[in-house]
């Protein structure tokens, strides 16, 4: 009985490493030695891409004149690309009324259903035209709406890498993977995602990372190692609620 406990623990078990502000003007440095970790560990990343920034703070980043050839070429790896926004500009303010009441400002969060369906389905265009295919989604700073939600899915897009709880879940037709922490924090039991912004890292936040993944290298998964762990039972469901409510309130402070 213990054995199989254990067993089932380490089973569901888990962490997706996430990197946000995936886009031409970054910093190439950084990323080209996560890839060189992750390609030396096996590990398959799940990306944000963000289609066509013109936030000028990533601007100011050195640009990749070959940066859809570099994205083809880490989809090709496996590795998760993921549509992180459109533009990457936050236009509205959420007075922390926004869905995860994470607050602060927002790209979706605010517009209307017929805008925020544009801005996906123009992301979603740029992604076509560069031969990649989009499955999963997550806003610039956690922000939603239940109009994001609905122009998600009806531009076919039900995975979305945001959410509380201990367990990927389905909710109203959609697919969430928790992010919990700004931190990298492996859980002693359960199924999450990192939310990784290498654009404010310095040497030595990397060499953490690679303690981090050099620990941990057994316990991180791919994004649909992660999908494949949706669980809805009783138990994870109550857990979840509970958590949600939680970081909720405290957010709301």
């Amino acid at each position: 009985m213990i054995n199989l406990i254990k067993k089932y623990i380490s089973n569901n078990t888990g962490i997706l490493i996430r990197l946000d502000d995936i886009a031409e003007n970054m910093n190439w440095s950084l990323m080209r030695k996560c890839e060189d970790l992750f390609d030396k560990h096996k590990i398959k990343p799940l990306l944000g891409v963000v289609s066509n920034n013109q936030d000028t703070e990533l601007l100011s980043y050195e640009k990749n004149d070959q940066f859809w050839s570099q994205v083809r070429a880490w989809k090709k790896k496996n590795w998760e690309i993921a549509m992180h926004g459109y533009t990457h500009i936050y236009d509205k303010d959420t007075f922390k009324k926004d869905y995860f009441n994470y607050g602060g400002k927002s790209e979706f969060f605010g517009h209307s259903f017929d805008e925020q369906f544009s801005r996906i389905q123009k992301s979603l265009m740029i992604f076509k035209k560069e031969n990649i295919e989009i499955r999963s989604f997550f806003a610039p700073n956690h922000t939603y709406d239940q109009n994001t939600f609905s122009a998600l899915k009806k531009n076919n897009i039900i995975n979305v890498i945001d959410g509380y709880g201990i367990m990927p879940y389905s909710k109203n037709n959609l697919n969430f993977i928790p992010q919990l922490f700004y931190k990298q924090i492996l859980l002693p039991f359960g199924i999450q995602s990192t939310q990784i912004h290498l654009n404010y890292w310095s040497d030595n936040d990397f060499e953490k990372f690679r303690d981090f993944i050099e620990k941990n290298k057994s316990k991180i998964i791919s994004f649909d190692q992660a999908i494949s762990k949706i669980n809805n039972n009783a138990l994870y469901s109550s857990i979840n609620f509970l958590v949600e409510k939680t970081l909720k309130l405290i957010r709301k402070i």
